[in-house]
């Protein structure tokens, strides 16, 4: 379970404070599956950013099983990123010359997990179809493919949570459909997924959808009451 209380993020751009978060509440339950949609500017990014510690809030608590994770150590959180989170961005950031394989190894090996880490990386590159280009360069692979790299990479190490920042956001709609249809399968199979989108599509296809505006969250309603 992930509790976030009166979570902001405050910049100061001259003699301005800014908010790109404002007190914003939510629980996300285990097995959930989460569509953050809202204009550029709403602070969607932002709180995907702070639950997968890549940033840090400057009020407010991220409580995950109880445990507010902006009170531990920075070698706790380091933990928790690597090992209880995966991240899925729109932008894939592989290695462009390491390997399919390589690529999807290089959370183990962050992990201080090395030696045999076939089976694994053979088994997420499995479920997203690329066994055959596991030793391919990925500068080599198609926009698709490469965010289905980017998806075993994120699932190698079994984490509890998915958090996906306009995973299609750079692919053409046959692609954006594989890869939602993998995220829709990852959740059945008991990942927590949150993503941010702008597509009203793909984000019907979570659970619920989280709407925000300035910072705020102004809706969270269940995804089959938001379409039509």
């Amino acid at each position: 379970m992930i509790s976030i209380r009166q979570l902001s993020k405050k910049y100061i751009s001259g003699k301005q404070d800014f908010y790109a978060l404002d007190g914003v509440d939510l629980e996300i339950a285990d097995g959930d599956f989460v569509a953050i949609t809202g204009k550029s500017g709403s602070g969607k990014s932002t709180l995907l950013n702070i639950l997968g510690t890549l940033d840090v809030p400057s009020s407010g608590s991220v409580l995950v099983d109880g445990t507010d994770l902006f009170q531990q150590s920075s070698k706790q959180i380091a933990s928790y990123r690597n090992k209880t989170v995966g991240f899925v961005f729109q932008a894939f950031y592989l290695e462009p010359s390491f390997t399919v394989f390589e690529n999807v190894e290089l959370p183990l090996i962050l992990a201080g997990k090395v030696g045999d880490n076939a089976s694994r990386v053979n088994s997420a590159l499995e479920l997203v179809g690329l066994s055959r280009k596991s030793r391919d360069k990925a500068r080599t692979l198609s926009g698709g493919e490469q965010q289905r790299v980017a998806i075993a990479r994120a699932i190698v190490n079994d984490p509890k949570y998915i958090l996906a920042d306009e995973p299609c956001g750079n692919l053409d709609s046959a692609n954006s459909e594989n890869i939602m249809n993998l995220l829709c399968q990852l959740h059945d199979s008991g990942k927590t997924i949150v993503m941010v989108t702008h597509d009203a599509e793909d984000a019907a296809r979570a659970r619920r959808i989280v709407t925000m505006s300035d910072g705020k969250i102004v809706g969270d309603v269940c995804a089959d009451e938001k379409v039509g």
